[in-house]
């Protein structure tokens, strides 16, 4: 029995030392039950300091979450930090690429700052509920009419509550090499609030996950942090071209320092 109990013992090491696939679902499994856990932990520690839903709720998660990156092997080279040390409500819009974005949204989130996220998000047991007790807003995605809705009280609330809100325009994961086109929804919100956009750049992850190759390495993510974009005087009228202007600020920025890490790592083999 006890030569049976010593079986996964050895194998464990020799299959994170030997197969990429098991890497990857090993540490894909560890993070999101992690996560679940730090939820676990996060949700009595809300209630007593804030009651219930509240955006200083935030503190809390953010200083659960920062240790995450060292047990999956990462690391955050972060640029432009003095672009966040703005006063005042302004909407973040970044890149999207996995659910690890979490981590780098963390490493940089100022204080007075939540999340715009996808409905679904709210049933996902532990972390739903701790996400909605740091004040993140729900959307739907599949009725344009409430999204329009949401954004519109997410406005009035920025203003009211000198909140910061964090966006991610292409709306859906996306690890192609390349930006998607941005929907309009976080350009309508910066408009309505008349608040500043502040462009964040996470630079390609392929030089270490790859999903559909099912690796998962040790890596750099660097993030850079544009100028603020104003939108005072702005109205409905420029949120296209708002949308194109940010859209290709944060292209040319993800193309260059995605090149630049990749020389520094080398590609991921597939």
């Amino acid at each position: 029995m006890d030569v049976m109990w010593m079986i996964p013992l050895l194998l464990f090491p020799l299959l994170m030392w030997t197969s990429s696939t098991f890497v990857f679902y090993f540490k894909k499994c560890f993070y999101v039950a992690w996560m679940m856990v730090l939820a676990l932990v996060a949700i009595p520690l809300c209630i007593l300091k804030s009651g219930g839903r509240d955006i200083e709720n935030m503190r809390i998660i953010r200083s659960l979450v920062r240790h995450v990156k060292y047990f999956l092997g990462l690391r955050f080279e972060v640029s432009g930090w003095e672009h966040l040390q703005t006063e005042g409500p302004y909407v973040i819009i970044s890149n999207h690429q996995s659910s690890l974005d979490v981590l780098g949204l963390m490493e940089i989130l100022p204080d007075r700052c939540t999340m715009i996220a996808k409905k679904e998000l709210i049933y996902a047991g532990t972390v739903g509920l701790i996400c909605w007790l740091g004040g993140i807003v729900f959307i739907n995605r599949k009725k344009t009419s409430d999204a329009k809705s949401v954004m519109a009280d997410a406005a009035k609330t920025m203003l009211d509550d000198q909140i910061r809100l964090w966006v991610f325009p292409e709306g859906t994961r996306n690890q192609r090499g390349d930006l998607l086109p941005f929907k309009k929804g976080a350009f309508h919100l910066a408009v309505q609030a008349q608040a500043p956009i502040i462009p964040v750049v996470f630079s390609s992850y392929s030089n270490f996950y790859l999903r559909k190759e099912k690796q998962f390495k040790a890596g750099t993510i660097r993030l850079n942090i544009l100028p603020k974009i104003e939108t005072k005087g702005m109205t409905s009228d420029d949120v296209s071209s708002l949308s194109d202007k940010s859209f290709n600020l944060m292209r040319s920025a993800f193309l260059d320092i995605s090149d630049s890490v990749t020389q520094s790592n080398g590609p991921l083999r597939h």
